[in-house]
């Protein structure tokens, strides 16, 4: 007989799953046509800005939570994954439109956080349980953040922005596994796998599926770099304007 706890656990592509996915499939929708309506108007800064505090504001709280749960250590809540990171990004770059923070949340949102919508780890109650709801509504805001930034304000990457988040991310990835080392944590899954299971059971062993990953983020974020700057290269030349290396 299933127990009312086990029937109350979240399940990957349950119920719950697929209704999250048709709100972030909307929600992305929504994102661009808010963008677009206030493209190069005083009120797009204004949405940007309100964008920004709703999703810092939810970080905030977020990370006050993890940091007095009785059940997790102090070591354990640095806000040190990816994914907490690039909501404090996120909400920067929509506060600010700083281009490296821009650029953080293109790659980083656009790559590595759709994978906890897809490939989710999570052990927790389902819906409607207060740990689901702070789950999935960082986890899409950050996504509709780089769409909204992307496809509706209209802010697009170069190569430079490239390069300049393949240094930040390599950064991170050497201080995460410093204190992985150290502390016995695993911030970016870099040390081990998920005990869970997730999509790096498909790369091979440590340490390289760390290699195989890095491979497959270096060549994604390549193309999805390359059709923004092939656009660029493209008008420059049809109005006889030599392109300048980005």
């Amino acid at each position: 007989m299933i127990t009312t706890a086990a029937q109350d656990q979240f399940t990957a592509y349950g119920l719950s799953h697929w209704a999250v996915l048709v709100v972030f499939a909307a929600g992305a929708a929504a994102a661009v046509r808010v963008g677009r309506a206030h493209r190069h108007s005083p009120a797009q800064r204004r949405v940007s800005r309100g964008f920004g505090v709703v999703l810092l504001a939810l970080d905030v709280a977020a990370l006050a939570y993890t940091l007095t749960a009785r059940e997790t250590s102090l070591v354990d809540s640095v806000p040190l994954h990816l994914s907490d990171l690039a909501g404090f990004v996120a909400a920067y770059a929509l506060l600010t439109h700083s281009r490296r923070a821009v650029a953080l949340t293109y790659y980083w949102c656009l790559t590595l956080s759709p994978q906890a919508l897809f490939f989710p780890v999570l052990d927790s109650p389902d819906f409607p349980h207060h740990e689901f709801l702070a789950f999935w509504s960082l986890h899409l805001l950050v996504v509709w953040a780089a769409v909204y930034l992307t496809w509706g304000v209209g802010l697009h990457p170069t190569w430079r922005d490239y390069r300049t988040t393949v240094v930040i991310t390599a950064c991170w990835a050497a201080t995460a596994m410093l204190v992985n080392s150290a502390t016995g944590t695993n911030y970016g899954f870099l040390n081990r796998k998920p005990e869970s299971g997730s999509v790096l059971d498909l790369l091979g062993p440590w340490p390289w599926y760390v290699v195989a990953e890095v491979a497959l983020i270096l060549a994604t974020w390549a193309l999805l770099t390359w059709p923004w700057t092939w656009r660029r290269d493209r008008t420059h030349r049809s109005d006889g304007v030599g392109g300048l290396p980005t």
